[in-house]
């Protein structure tokens, strides 16, 4: 899934650009996740190495027995200072109690990212959504 959610980042990552800054970070030396994006194909993502595994630990990337996980984290700068927004682990049940997660799916993942963020997709959004 980790693979499959970076490759859709990596089709829409000049697209969120225009709003929000990108990077992954993972747990292992960059010199093999740089080996993978090659492999992959990946040409827009931006990849941090988390050497000491800190970040990863602080923002709930890596579980209580230690094992790594997915995790998305929204961090917002005002007034110079940078603050933790939004945050989630990828686990398997549904972030909403009672919902079926695949009944109703938004496959757009540019829209998915962009919701997280405190501006939203905006006012200018083009193509203008209508309901």
């Amino acid at each position: 899934m980790c693979t499959a959610l970076l490759s859709c980042l990596d089709g829409n990552a000049d697209h969120l650009r225009h709003r929000i800054a990108l990077a992954v970070v993972g747990l292992s030396a960059i010199e093999r996740q740089i080996a993978f994006k090659v492999e992959r194909g990946w040409k827009n993502l931006p990849l941090y190495a988390d050497v000491n595994g800190n970040f990863s630990r602080d923002y709930h990337a890596i579980m209580d027995d230690g094992t790594d996980t997915a995790a998305e984290n929204v961090f917002t700068r005002r007034d110079g200072t940078i603050r933790h927004f939004w945050g989630a682990e990828l686990g398997f049940e549904s972030a909403d109690p009672g919902k079926d997660p695949t009944a109703e799916p938004d496959l757009m993942l540019l829209w998915n990212v962009l919701d997280w963020t405190p501006g939203g997709r905006g006012t200018d959004w083009y193509p203008k959504i209508t309901y």
